[in-house]
Protein backbone atom coordinates (compact mmCIF):
# COMPACT_ATOMS: atom_id res chain seq x y z
CA UNK A 1 0.00 0.00 0.00
CA UNK A 2 1.48 3.59 -0.76
CA UNK A 3 -0.32 6.65 0.58
CA UNK A 4 -1.18 9.69 -0.96
CA UNK A 5 1.78 11.45 -0.92
CA UNK A 6 3.83 8.84 -1.32
CA UNK A 7 2.40 8.13 -4.33
CA UNK A 8 2.72 11.80 -5.10
CA UNK A 9 6.53 11.91 -4.56
CA UNK A 10 7.11 8.77 -6.46
CA UNK A 11 5.18 9.83 -9.85
CA UNK A 12 7.07 12.96 -9.64
CA UNK A 13 10.40 11.53 -9.71
CA UNK A 14 9.37 9.36 -12.10
CA UNK A 15 8.38 12.51 -14.08
CA UNK A 16 10.91 14.65 -13.47
CA UNK A 17 13.52 11.77 -14.68
CA UNK A 18 11.79 11.47 -18.04
CA UNK A 19 11.94 15.57 -18.60
CA UNK A 20 8.35 16.27 -17.80
CA UNK A 21 8.48 20.39 -16.69
CA UNK A 22 6.65 21.34 -13.11
CA UNK A 23 6.19 17.62 -13.26
CA UNK A 24 4.94 17.69 -9.13
CA UNK A 25 1.60 19.59 -10.33
CA UNK A 26 1.81 17.35 -13.14
CA UNK A 27 1.29 14.19 -11.23
CA UNK A 28 -1.08 16.17 -8.43
CA UNK A 29 -3.40 16.42 -11.29
CA UNK A 30 -3.09 12.76 -12.39
CA UNK A 31 -3.75 11.64 -8.30
CA UNK A 32 -6.60 13.96 -8.29
CA UNK A 33 -8.06 12.92 -11.33
CA UNK A 34 -7.79 9.66 -10.28
CA UNK A 35 -9.34 10.29 -7.22
CA UNK A 36 -12.39 12.52 -8.40
CA UNK A 37 -11.05 15.39 -5.85
CA UNK A 38 -9.52 19.07 -6.20
CA UNK A 39 -5.43 19.19 -6.07
CA UNK A 40 -6.34 21.39 -2.89
CA UNK A 41 -8.04 18.46 -1.35
CA UNK A 42 -5.27 16.09 -1.63
CA UNK A 43 -3.48 18.44 1.21
CA UNK A 44 -6.18 16.91 3.65
CA UNK A 45 -5.39 12.77 2.30
CA UNK A 46 -1.99 13.10 2.31
CA UNK A 47 -2.12 9.64 4.70
CA UNK A 48 -4.46 8.12 2.98
CA UNK A 49 -3.67 4.62 1.68
CA UNK A 50 -3.96 3.76 -1.77
CA UNK A 51 -5.85 0.83 -3.11
CA UNK A 52 -4.83 -0.99 -6.01
CA UNK A 53 -7.46 -0.47 -7.84
CA UNK A 54 -6.91 3.41 -7.56
CA UNK A 55 -2.91 2.72 -7.77
CA UNK A 56 -3.04 0.22 -11.34
CA UNK A 57 -5.09 3.09 -13.76
CA UNK A 58 -3.09 5.73 -11.93
CA UNK A 59 0.17 3.99 -12.94
CA UNK A 60 -0.87 3.35 -16.59
CA UNK A 61 -1.71 7.11 -16.63
CA UNK A 62 1.71 8.43 -15.29
CA UNK A 63 3.49 5.88 -17.50
CA UNK A 64 1.07 8.01 -20.59
CA UNK A 65 2.65 11.41 -19.23
CA UNK A 66 6.19 9.98 -18.46
CA UNK A 67 5.76 9.24 -22.75
CA UNK A 68 4.80 12.67 -23.28
CA UNK A 69 1.19 12.47 -23.54
CA UNK A 70 -0.79 15.68 -22.45
CA UNK A 71 -2.21 16.08 -19.13
CA UNK A 72 -4.86 17.37 -20.98
CA UNK A 73 -5.51 14.64 -22.88
CA UNK A 74 -4.98 12.04 -19.91
CA UNK A 75 -7.63 14.22 -17.86
CA UNK A 76 -9.86 15.00 -20.82
CA UNK A 77 -10.27 18.58 -20.36
CA UNK A 78 -8.77 21.89 -19.90
CA UNK A 79 -9.86 24.86 -18.42
CA UNK A 80 -10.56 28.02 -20.80
CA UNK A 81 -11.77 31.57 -19.35
CA UNK A 82 -13.13 30.08 -16.16
CA UNK A 83 -15.14 26.70 -17.85
CA UNK A 84 -14.13 23.89 -18.51
CA UNK A 85 -13.68 22.11 -22.12
CA UNK A 86 -13.28 18.85 -23.14
CA UNK A 87 -9.91 18.04 -24.29
CA UNK A 88 -8.42 15.05 -26.93
CA UNK A 89 -6.54 14.42 -29.68
CA UNK A 90 -9.48 15.83 -31.99
CA UNK A 91 -8.03 18.85 -31.77
CA UNK A 92 -5.40 21.58 -30.62
CA UNK A 93 -4.80 21.75 -27.08
CA UNK A 94 -5.85 25.86 -26.03
CA UNK A 95 -2.86 27.80 -25.63
CA UNK A 96 -2.94 30.17 -23.23
CA UNK A 97 -2.79 33.04 -25.43
CA UNK A 98 -5.75 32.19 -27.21
CA UNK A 99 -7.14 32.78 -23.52
CA UNK A 100 -6.24 35.96 -23.78
CA UNK A 101 -7.57 36.79 -27.45
CA UNK A 102 -10.79 35.56 -25.95
CA UNK A 103 -10.62 38.16 -23.23
CA UNK A 104 -9.11 40.84 -25.09
CA UNK A 105 -12.34 40.68 -27.53
CA UNK A 106 -14.91 40.73 -24.57
CA UNK A 107 -12.98 43.65 -23.02
CA UNK A 108 -14.14 45.34 -26.43
CA UNK A 109 -17.11 47.24 -26.77
CA UNK A 110 -19.55 45.74 -29.51
CA UNK A 111 -23.50 45.75 -30.25
CA UNK A 112 -25.28 43.12 -27.92
CA UNK A 113 -26.35 41.20 -31.42
CA UNK A 114 -23.50 40.55 -33.59
CA UNK A 115 -23.19 37.17 -36.02
CA UNK A 116 -19.31 36.75 -35.71
CA UNK A 117 -18.03 33.73 -37.35
CA UNK A 118 -15.00 31.68 -35.30
CA UNK A 119 -12.88 30.13 -38.58
CA UNK A 120 -10.88 27.40 -37.39
CA UNK A 121 -12.84 26.77 -34.54
CA UNK A 122 -10.79 23.13 -33.20
CA UNK A 123 -12.43 22.28 -30.14
CA UNK A 124 -14.41 25.78 -30.09
CA UNK A 125 -12.73 27.11 -26.86
CA UNK A 126 -12.75 30.58 -28.11
CA UNK A 127 -16.22 30.78 -30.56
CA UNK A 128 -17.92 28.89 -27.78
CA UNK A 129 -16.86 31.40 -24.63
CA UNK A 130 -17.93 34.67 -26.74
CA UNK A 131 -20.93 32.75 -27.22
CA UNK A 132 -21.53 32.02 -23.54
CA UNK A 133 -20.38 35.76 -22.59
CA UNK A 134 -22.29 37.45 -25.12
CA UNK A 135 -25.99 35.29 -25.18
CA UNK A 136 -26.35 38.41 -28.12
CA UNK A 137 -24.39 36.90 -30.77
CA UNK A 138 -24.95 34.52 -33.05
CA UNK A 139 -21.71 32.48 -34.03
CA UNK A 140 -21.12 29.91 -36.42
CA UNK A 141 -18.39 27.64 -35.20
CA UNK A 142 -16.38 26.21 -38.99
CA UNK A 143 -13.60 23.67 -39.41
CA UNK A 144 -12.65 21.74 -42.33
CA UNK A 145 -11.75 18.86 -39.42
CA UNK A 146 -15.33 17.04 -38.83
CA UNK A 147 -13.64 15.50 -35.67
CA UNK A 148 -12.77 18.39 -33.93
CA UNK A 149 -16.18 20.01 -34.88
CA UNK A 150 -17.84 16.95 -33.05
CA UNK A 151 -15.91 17.87 -30.26
CA UNK A 152 -16.67 21.65 -29.94
CA UNK A 153 -20.46 20.38 -30.17
CA UNK A 154 -19.73 17.97 -26.99
CA UNK A 155 -17.91 21.33 -25.60
CA UNK A 156 -21.37 23.06 -26.60
CA UNK A 157 -23.99 20.71 -25.05
CA UNK A 158 -21.71 20.39 -21.90
CA UNK A 159 -21.96 24.36 -21.32
CA UNK A 160 -25.42 24.52 -22.43
CA UNK A 161 -25.36 26.74 -25.45
CA UNK A 162 -27.46 27.84 -27.70
CA UNK A 163 -26.52 30.33 -29.80
CA UNK A 164 -23.76 28.73 -31.76
CA UNK A 165 -24.49 26.85 -35.24
CA UNK A 166 -21.72 24.64 -36.93
CA UNK A 167 -19.94 24.63 -40.72
CA UNK A 168 -17.46 21.71 -41.58
CA UNK A 169 -15.84 23.65 -44.34
CA UNK A 170 -12.24 24.75 -45.92
CA UNK A 171 -12.20 28.51 -44.97
CA UNK A 172 -15.65 29.75 -46.57
CA UNK A 173 -16.17 27.10 -48.91
CA UNK A 174 -19.41 25.99 -47.56
CA UNK A 175 -19.64 29.47 -45.23
CA UNK A 176 -22.92 31.10 -46.21
CA UNK A 177 -23.35 34.74 -45.72
CA UNK A 178 -21.72 37.71 -44.22
CA UNK A 179 -20.62 38.63 -40.49
CA UNK A 180 -20.38 41.35 -38.54
CA UNK A 181 -16.94 40.08 -36.72
CA UNK A 182 -14.69 37.13 -37.31
CA UNK A 183 -12.46 35.49 -35.32
CA UNK A 184 -9.17 32.83 -36.25
CA UNK A 185 -7.20 31.21 -34.92
CA UNK A 186 -5.70 28.93 -37.83
CA UNK A 187 -2.46 27.29 -38.13
CA UNK A 188 0.60 29.31 -38.05
CA UNK A 189 3.53 27.06 -37.31
CA UNK A 190 6.00 26.63 -40.41
CA UNK A 191 6.47 22.50 -41.05
CA UNK A 192 10.41 22.90 -41.11
CA UNK A 193 9.38 23.33 -37.20
CA UNK A 194 8.47 20.35 -36.74
CA UNK A 195 11.03 18.73 -35.75
CA UNK A 196 12.28 21.42 -33.09
CA UNK A 197 8.85 21.03 -31.43
CA UNK A 198 8.20 19.39 -27.84
CA UNK A 199 6.27 15.88 -27.76
CA UNK A 200 3.48 17.37 -26.29
CA UNK A 201 2.83 19.59 -29.30
CA UNK A 202 3.53 17.11 -31.35
CA UNK A 203 -0.10 14.62 -29.83
CA UNK A 204 -1.91 17.79 -31.41
CA UNK A 205 -2.82 17.37 -34.90
CA UNK A 206 -0.61 18.14 -37.73
CA UNK A 207 -3.66 19.89 -39.57
CA UNK A 208 -4.17 22.35 -36.86
CA UNK A 209 -0.82 23.43 -36.07
CA UNK A 210 1.24 23.28 -39.56
CA UNK A 211 0.38 25.52 -42.65
CA UNK A 212 3.39 25.78 -45.22
CA UNK A 213 7.36 26.49 -45.34
CA UNK A 214 6.65 30.06 -43.65
CA UNK A 215 3.39 29.14 -41.52
CA UNK A 216 1.32 31.48 -43.64
CA UNK A 217 -0.12 29.48 -45.97
CA UNK A 218 -3.36 29.10 -44.56
CA UNK A 219 -3.31 32.55 -43.36
CA UNK A 220 -2.74 34.03 -46.90
CA UNK A 221 -6.16 32.56 -48.61
CA UNK A 222 -7.66 33.58 -45.39
CA UNK A 223 -7.54 37.14 -44.94
CA UNK A 224 -8.94 38.14 -48.34
CA UNK A 225 -11.52 35.21 -48.04
CA UNK A 226 -12.55 37.10 -44.60
CA UNK A 227 -12.72 40.93 -46.12
CA UNK A 228 -15.42 39.72 -48.53
CA UNK A 229 -17.28 37.50 -46.00
CA UNK A 230 -17.03 40.84 -43.64
CA UNK A 231 -20.15 43.53 -43.59
CA UNK A 232 -19.22 47.57 -44.24
CA UNK A 233 -17.46 48.14 -40.55
CA UNK A 234 -17.38 44.73 -39.76
CA UNK A 235 -14.37 43.16 -37.88
CA UNK A 236 -11.51 40.56 -37.99
CA UNK A 237 -9.17 39.47 -35.51
CA UNK A 238 -6.59 36.69 -35.43
CA UNK A 239 -3.85 34.96 -33.07
CA UNK A 240 -0.83 34.83 -34.98
CA UNK A 241 2.90 33.62 -34.62
CA UNK A 242 5.62 35.38 -32.48
CA UNK A 243 7.46 36.72 -36.09
CA UNK A 244 4.41 36.89 -38.15
CA UNK A 245 3.00 40.76 -36.97
CA UNK A 246 4.92 42.37 -40.30
CA UNK A 247 3.99 40.02 -43.00
CA UNK A 248 0.32 39.33 -41.38
CA UNK A 249 -0.28 43.34 -41.84
CA UNK A 250 0.68 43.92 -45.11
CA UNK A 251 -1.73 40.84 -45.96
CA UNK A 252 -4.25 42.88 -43.95
CA UNK A 253 -3.44 46.15 -45.85
CA UNK A 254 -3.17 44.42 -49.16
CA UNK A 255 -6.81 42.91 -48.78
CA UNK A 256 -8.10 45.98 -48.18
CA UNK A 257 -8.84 46.36 -43.98
CA UNK A 258 -8.10 49.08 -42.01
CA UNK A 259 -7.85 50.65 -38.33
CA UNK A 260 -5.33 47.69 -38.15
CA UNK A 261 -3.75 47.20 -34.79
CA UNK A 262 -1.97 44.40 -33.67
CA UNK A 263 -2.22 43.91 -29.57
CA UNK A 264 0.63 42.36 -27.74
CA UNK A 265 0.14 39.37 -25.59
CA UNK A 266 1.58 39.01 -22.19
CA UNK A 267 4.82 38.35 -22.84
CA UNK A 268 4.68 41.31 -25.06
CA UNK A 269 5.15 39.68 -28.28
CA UNK A 270 2.80 41.22 -31.37
CA UNK A 271 0.18 38.70 -31.49
CA UNK A 272 -3.18 39.65 -32.13
CA UNK A 273 -3.94 41.70 -35.25
CA UNK A 274 -7.23 43.46 -35.26
CA UNK A 275 -8.87 45.31 -38.42
CA UNK A 276 -11.97 46.56 -39.63
CA UNK A 277 -13.73 46.32 -43.40
CA UNK A 278 -14.26 49.99 -44.64
CA UNK A 279 -17.80 51.01 -44.29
Amino acid sequence: MSTVLETIDGGTRYLDKRGVADARRNMQLLVAHQLNCSRMELYVQFDRELSEAELQPLRDTLKQRGEGVPIQHLLGQVQFHHREFKCDARALIPRPETEELAEWLLDMTFPESQTVLDMGCGSGVLGLTLAAERPGWQITLADVSPAALAMAKENAAALAVSNARWCESDLFAAVDGCFEGIVANLPYVPEPEQASLSREVLHDPPLALFSGPDGLGLIRRFIPEAFERLTPGGWLAMEIGHDQASQVAEILRRSGFSHLEIKTDLSGVPRFPFARRPN
